[in-house]
């Protein structure tokens, strides 16, 4: 219980001091520096916690769930995920040198984070740490399949993770927040046990590149060509398009919103009339006047 205690409390001292240093970035610095870099570098630090604090299967579901929660209202829009920047990109939502301002503020946030945990486990505050502290050089992997199975599962994991996303990206939070935090644990309920369910390229560098087992080729093509392709199917099949790149629908046929105004409904040929020579237009009995000096 006593090491319970401890990783429960690193967890949220870890989320208030992220949102603590988010609020001051977000005062000190400039908007653009704070949307692009700080905030995101923020998130990545708090997306490690639960995976850095040894919990159990059970206990970690039901973080995942209050994090992704916790994320939904407080830190401000940070995506905290290199796949749903790119989507953002190819959404045409986004700006390249933006999109590449987030990718590396995510890469940094997370090295920020590992350093962190390191720092926490040779602190040795519980002797769940300490295991943490003396496996860390030997880790297991978190692929626990084959590599073309495993990135088939990522590919799937990612796909339902954005077309969600895609969905109630429009929704109001209160209800955009628990569907993507309860879909996030659910999946990761369901293919934990193959590839631990990352669906986050950055996340799952971080966590077990590192780690025996698996080149990083095999790596690279579960947790990063996975993800990728995931996202990229969700997004072809939301939009039937990529608008970065094609203005052209590609699956469905769009139809034009503006009607053309229909015709009048042509005559039959027996009520068609020729109006007489010199008469065209005017009322039948009416005498045409010409002038003065008609006769």
């Amino acid at each position: 219980m006593a090491g319970l205690n401890v990783s429960l409390s690193f967890f949220f001292a870890t989320f208030a001091l992220c949102e603590g240093a988010r609020r001051a970035s977000k005062a000190l610095l400039p908007v653009g520096a704070y949307e692009g870099f700080a905030r995101e570098v923020m998130r990545m630090l708090v997306e490690l916690g639960p995976w850095a604090g040894g919990f159990g299967p059970d206990l970690l579901l039901t973080l995942l769930f209050l994090l992704f929660l916790a994320h939904g209202a407080t830190l401000d829009g940070a995506l905290a995920n290199p796949t749903v920047s790119l989507q953002e990109f190819l959404m045409a939502e986004a700006s390249l040198p933006g999109t590449l301002l987030k990718l590396a503020a995510q890469g940094l946030g997370m090295q920020a984070a590992c350093t962190l945990t390191h720092l926490c486990w040779a602190w040795e505050l519980s002797d769940l740490h300490l295991l943490q502290s003396l496996m860390a050089q030997s880790c297991s992997s978190a692929l626990r399949t084959s590599v073309p199975h495993g990135a088939l599962v990522e590919a799937a994991c990612a796909f339902c993770f954005h077309l969600i996303l895609l969905h109630l990206r429009h929704s109001p939070p209160a209800y955009r927040v628990p569907a993507v935090a309860l879909l996030v644990t659910v999946t990761a309920y369901t293919a934990g046990p193959f590839t631990s369910a990352f669906f986050n390229p950055a996340l799952a560098t971080s966590v077990t590149f590192g780690c025996s087992g698996h080149t990083l080729l095999e790596y690279a093509q579960v947790y990063w060509l996975g993800p990728l392709t995931g996202m990229v199917l969700a997004v072809l099949l939301h939009q039937g398009r990529l608008p970065r790149l094609f203005q052209r629908n590609l699956f469905y046929s769009q139809k034009n919103k503006y009607r053309a105004p229909r015709g009048k409904p042509a005559l039959a040929s027996g009520d068609t009339q020729t109006p007489a020579k010199g008469f065209s237009g005017r009322e039948p009995g009416c005498r045409s006047v010409d002038g003065p000096h008609s006769s």
